[in-house]
């Protein structure tokens, strides 16, 4: 009856807080990541902090990396949530700028979580990739909140191009203690300033592939019909 007894109070902190257990697992990790590594993270001590039982937290995650996933997603929405339907007068590079700075402002109560993660993804190739992944898709989103268009090859190299871009930027931001954040607009007007000239380089080359593409295909249709006229 004890050990009963004991399964069931460790159990009912799940029920406790008006927070879903979904929300304090990802709290905790966070608080957990700003505390230590992510390599150091055991997943038994991150149930214990966030309050809910093994069987719970992995009802909910699969992983580490799924529940970094899961925070991603939720800074997407709330940039998402922000962008003022003002910035369609501006210019794309304007609107890029704007998107990325609320992106900035919505993590700013994690920044020592993300300057973890930072120096993490240094020591450790593959978690710096599997980051860039989620990277991809998150700024896929803020293209498209800019109105900048992230379907097809090109779109997803500008993506790409757009990750790469703002995880050099971070590594300004989360030195910057600055309330107005002046290093840190000085590096993405910069960094924007060299992406829209790697831009241009992009669609031309893109465009010049296309075309050529195109007219292989051409080709081989008219290569394909002569065939089938000499057989017939």
């Amino acid at each position: 009856m004890a050990r009963k007894s004991r399964r069931k109070q460790a159990a009912s902190p799940e029920g406790t807080s008006g927070k879903a257990a979904r929300e304090r697992i990802i709290e905790a990790f966070l608080k957990k990541l700003a505390e230590k590594p992510f390599e150091r993270i055991g997943l038994a001590e991150l149930a214990a902090s966030a309050g809910v039982s093994l069987a719970a937290l992995r009802g909910e995650f699969s992983s580490p990396l799924a529940i970094l996933a899961a925070h991603a997603k939720a800074v997407d929405r709330a940039v998402l949530e922000r962008i003022d339907s003002d910035i369609e007068e501006e210019s794309p590079r304007e609107r890029l700028f704007d998107v990325l700075m609320t992106r900035l402002e919505v993590l700013e109560p994690h920044k020592d979580a993300v300057r973890s993660l930072l120096r993490s993804a240094r020591r450790d190739p593959p978690l710096a990739l599997a980051l860039n992944g989620l990277a991809l898709g998150s700024q896929a989103w803020m293209l498209a909140s800019a109105g900048i268009s992230a379907a097809g090859p090109r779109g997803l190299l500008r993506a790409q191009g757009l990750a790469l871009l703002y995880a050099s930027v971070l590594r300004t931001w989360v030195d910057d203690d600055d309330p107005g954040h002046a290093r840190t607009m000085a590096a993405l007007d910069r960094a924007l300033s060299r992406g829209q000239q790697c831009a241009v380089m992009l669609d031309g080359i893109m465009a010049i592939a296309e075309r050529l593409c195109g007219g292989r295909r051409r080709r081989g249709r008219g290569v394909d019909g002569e065939e089938r006229a000499a057989r017939s």
